[in-house]
């Protein structure tokens, strides 16, 4: 199914998005049991409502995973746009893993062994702020990020050096424990050893059992040039520690872009306001604009008007993608003159007077407006 097409998870539960675990596991099962494939033989609708209420439950009862989804939607969660905890394979073949074999026996679907199973780490998210200049440019920085990593001590077991974990009395292992509840036999995972089918009678000082320790570490990032808001950068293996010896998760560095005191960025253009006097929008002149690179100048004709776009060709920033450098955009602003002196006022009513003597002449669009306004009212 793909991603645009995709109903919202909490809609196909038909759950609020405040729902609980409890909420999300009791919604499931009520679907999983209506639209199973092997109580709906033949029926492809009923598959396909199947194969939807899975993915809704493997995702939204997953803590990293439902918070990437709240965050970003379905492309949040998907393998195929980079999301942060993908669904990773949330089709109709191992339907039992998300539903804890409440089908096990009816529909000879076992779970098996998954005590030693082995987990990939957790993605990771790190938003970098970066000013305009180092986007632009590229860089090189150092950032630290919290992390779960394996402990040194115990080596990720969990047991104090020198002991080994036990086998759970409670489920031989397996990290599953099977309870008949009438026509159902119903598995679940074993509630002392939390489906790890092994306790830790003595847990490691270091991590206190967990086999994973929380620490800070210092990471350097190359930023190309060109990044802009929201790109991101993967920094392969320097996620979470896996478990059972599983490989470590990604990193992935997302830019946020500073605002800046000068220029708004579209794309690779860049934009700035220039604010230049009413002498100068009448009679011309030349100014100065700064730019990423530098200064420029640039020649204001005569009788300039306010909104006015001038462009600097090449003078904004060269993308990741792509070829072409983007421009420089400047949109100019009459600055209307403000703390007059007597003299400024008296020559600017001469001014005035002079103007409106003929102001077909000098103020066309002023003209043009009134006579509008006449038709207007007098229609």
């Amino acid at each position: 199914m793909a991603t645009s097409n995709k109903r919202d998870y909490y809609t196909v539960l038909g759950l609020g998005r405040d729902a609980s675990e409890e909420d999300i596991k009791k919604a499931y099962r009520k679907l999983a049991m209506k639209h199973h494939p092997d109580r709906n033989i033949g029926d492809t609708a009923a598959e396909e409502k199947f194969k939807e209420a899975k993915e809704a439950y493997e995702i939204l009862s997953d803590a990293n995973k439902r918070a990437a989804y709240d965050q970003f939607g379905h492309a949040g969660v998907d393998p195929n746009m980079g999301g942060f905890g993908g669904a990773g394979g949330a089709g109709f073949g191992g339907f039992s893993d998300a539903f804890g074999d409440i089908f096990g026996d009816i529909f000879g679907q076992g779970r098996g062994n998954r005590a030693n199973a082995v987990y990939r780490g957790a993605d990771l998210r790190y938003n970098l702020e970066l000013s305009l200049e180092d986007a632009a440019r590229g860089s090189e920085l150092k950032i630290r990020v919290p992390t779960q990593e394996t402990c040194g001590t115990c080596h990720g077991s969990g047991a104090k050096p020198g002991t080994e974990p036990q086998t759970c009395p409670s489920c031989k292992g397996h990290g599953q424990v099977r309870i008949s509840q009438g026509f159902f036999s119903v598995q679940q995972t074993c509630p002392q050893c939390h489906g790890r089918g092994k306790i830790v009678t003595a847990p490691c000082s270091e991590c206190r059992g967990a086999g994973r320790v929380k620490k800070q570490k210092t990471l350097s990032v190359k930023i190309p040039a060109g990044v802009d808001q929201d790109d991101r950068i993967r920094l392969a293996g320097e996620g979470e520690a896996g478990i059972n010896g599983g490989p470590p998760g990604d990193l992935y560095v997302v830019i946020q872009l500073k605002p800046h005191p000068v220029f708004q960025r579209e794309g690779a253009d860049l934009h700035c306001e220039m604010p230049i006097s009413f002498a100068t929008a009448a009679l011309g002149g030349e100014i100065e604009i700064p730019t990423l690179d530098g200064h420029a100048k640039i020649k204001i004709p005569v009788e300039t008007q306010t909104g006015q776009v001038f462009r600097l060709k090449e003078k904004g920033i060269r993308p990741v993608r792509g070829q072409r450098t983007g421009d420089l955009f400047c949109h100019v602003v009459i600055e209307t003159p403000q703390k007059l002196t007597p003299r400024q006022k008296e020559l600017l009513r001469e001014f005035d007077a002079i103007s409106q003597e003929d102001p077909g002449r000098h103020s066309p669009r002023a003209k043009s407006w009134m006579e509008k306004m006449k038709a207007f009212f007098s229609s």
